[in-house]
């Protein structure tokens, strides 16, 4: 067959897509993918979870980040505007290599579970851009899992689950979240029944516990304020466009901004310091050898009585994570911050 210049073209044109077809192929085989489901915007954690992820990319897949709505970082039950929580999310993508608009970051849930499961079948439903992400992304798996990584309330994966239960065979659900067997905590609190929801149903579950003031918890993964002020200035790649950060003041890398938040934010105990639990759950994901991980019947939670209820004859199991390598996470952590490894959007 004669050779023409369209021809050779339209050849290489071909090769290029198939090329890069099997490159993302290939890469998801390696690393695992990851949708990160935050209230980035609630304290410090998030953000720092953020970052770890993906600057981790010798690990993870991105496929998108997706906000919720909890509390206001002035306090525990204050309420906060979801678009806050998604304008933080944005600044830490931009100050992580520029990866806003290069990894999705989709708006989801202010309200609730029950609030809003009702109105599922209107197309602008509260939360419906991050929803409606998760079950396109659960969707496109066919190879493995993928990981829903949540560290807020669990709004925004329980409306995908209630949308299109099917989703419930391709992705497996972390949760930071829970001072399981005690009562309490932040992300249980915002949104109890879309934990219920999920608890009994078909979701693989994996919960990486809490435990306010418990050394078997992500409470004891802890930082101090003068560790992140000594070792996170200058951290990552530089941006040439500075953003405006949280509390104002302009930033061109991840590791000024990290200082800025500690600078700025509340800090418990002697030495001052904050619990970092949700990237204590990103580490575990990363690493299971990093926490001990024991299954147990899946137990419901009594909202009336503010108590759990286990079910010791439940087939349903679910993982309960703890007991946490707090060594390897945070040295990791700051291995990490170091020598970071973009995440690299599949194309």
């Amino acid at each position: 067959m004669m050779s023409t210049p369209v021809q050779a073209l339209y050849l290489a044109t071909l090769c290029l897509i198939v090329v890069g077809a099997a490159s993302c192929s290939h890469s998801s085989s390696r690393r695992i993918r990851v949708i990160f489901d935050t209230d980035a915007n609630n304290e410090v954690d998030d953000q720092h979870a953020m970052a770890y992820l993906l600057f981790s990319g010798d690990t993870f897949d991105v496929a998108g980040v997706t906000v919720n709505a909890t509390s206001d970082p002035n306090g525990f039950r204050t309420p906060s505007n979801v678009q806050d929580h998604y304008d933080e999310a944005r600044r830490v993508m931009q100050l992580c290599g520029q990866l806003y608009g290069r990894i999705p970051l989709k708006l989801g849930a202010q309200g609730g579970f029950e609030e809003i499961a009702p109105h599922l079948d209107r197309p602008d439903f509260d939360g419906h851009e991050a929803v409606d992400f998760i079950i396109e992304q659960a969707g496109m798996q066919r190879d493995g899992e993928l990981i829903l990584l949540a560290v807020g309330k669990l709004t925004n994966v329980a409306l995908a689950v209630a949308k299109e239960p099917s989703i419930a065979r391709s992705v497996r659900l972390y949760w930071l979240g829970a001072n399981y067997p005690g009562k309490g905590e932040h992300n249980k609190v915002w949104d109890i029944p879309a934990m219920n929801f999920l608890l009994d149903s078909d979701i693989p579950f994996e919960v990486v516990t809490v435990r306010y003031g418990d050394p078997s918890g992500t409470d004891a993964v802890k930082v101090t304020k003068a560790q992140i002020l000594h070792r996170m200035p200058g951290k990552g790649p530089r941006i040439s466009e500075p953003i405006t950060g949280r509390h104002g003041g302009r930033f061109d890398n991840w590791g000024d901004y990290s200082a800025n938040l500690f600078e700025m934010y509340q800090m418990y105990g002697n030495p001052p310091s904050r619990s970092l639990f949700d990237m204590a759950a990103v580490a575990v994901v990363k690493n299971p050898d990093w926490a001990e991980r024991r299954m147990i019947p899946t137990p419901i939670y009594d909202i009336e009585n503010d108590k759990w209820i286990d079910r010791p004859d439940n087939p349903r199991q679910i993982a309960l994570w703890e007991w946490f390598d707090i060594y390897g996470i945070m040295n990791d952590f700051f291995v990490t911050m170091r020598q970071p490894v973009l995440v690299e959007p599949c194309r």
